[in-house]
């Protein structure tokens, strides 16, 4: 990535600005991607469709003058990053494990899609989760969106607007995926049982982003919010492979 400039000469325009028109540009772009993909144009290509988006907000980072250490990806800062996240891993599924144990929560914790071979659990971890979800996601808020944000709102403006986005990024993959859990059925077949559960969703991504950009405040690096998000994601995933068992 470029060094930022400064001088409004160089770039025709005040880094604020710049930063600005990268935050709304970039908010506009996922608002698109999700109508396209939920109305299932992406067909067979709905997962890799993540690639492409991220490919996007490099280019969008790039426009900002937005430099490694402003996206957290800065080689310096990787271990910290490490530290930090591995932590966060730790206290998740030390959470997950709690809610497991507890009667009264481990039905949740039940997933149609970890009724899979060990394998492919792995395959799901590695490659959707990892490679097409967090990885995307937490460039696009955690780095271009929050790293743009911070230059036009400071950080905890940057924080706020980033996990809001993040919340409402989450309501289209709810829509989609909530019948697969057979404790949620009874909820979703009314409209205002889907409209809390999905609302219910937003405010949870939302407190999760303010999590990651906690993260990537204190660490410095992407580095950690990505592990936590994995640990999020992928430690649910096991659990729930180990529950439908």
């Amino acid at each position: 990535m470029p060094t930022r400039v400064a001088a409004r000469g160089v770039t025709g325009a005040r880094p604020d600005v710049t930063a600005r028109r990268c935050f709304v540009v970039g908010v506009c772009v996922l608002a698109l991607y999700n109508v396209v993909r939920g109305l299932g144009a992406f067909g067979a290509l709905k997962d890799a469709s993540a690639i492409g988006l991220l490919l996007v907000f490099v280019v969008l980072a790039w426009k900002a003058n937005l430099t490694v250490a402003d996206l957290g990806l800065a080689r310096a800062d990787m271990r910290r990053g490490a530290r930090f996240g591995t932590v966060a891993l730790m206290v998740t599924v030390a959470v997950l494990v709690v809610v497991w144990a507890i009667p009264a929560t481990s039905d949740f914790l039940e997933d149609s899609r970890a009724d899979v071979s060990g394998p492919r659990v792995l395959f799901e971890i590695a490659v959707p989760i990892l490679l097409l979800t967090v990885i995307p996601e937490e460039f696009v808020f955690r780095g271009v969106l929050f790293a743009s944000g911070r230059v036009v709102w400071g950080e905890r403006g940057a924080t706020l607007v980033s996990s809001v986005a993040f919340g409402l990024w989450h309501i289209s993959p709810t829509l989609g995926t909530m019948s697969q859990n057979p404790q949620l059925d009874d909820t979703t077949t009314t409209t205002g049982g889907t409209i809390l559960l999905v609302a219910g969703s937003v405010l949870v991504t939302f407190v999760a982003g303010l999590v990651f950009c906690w993260l990537r405040l204190r660490s410095r690096s992407l580095l950690a919010p990505i592990i936590a998000h994995l640990a999020t994601n992928g430690a649910a995933l096991v659990i729930a492979w180990i529950v439908v068992r």
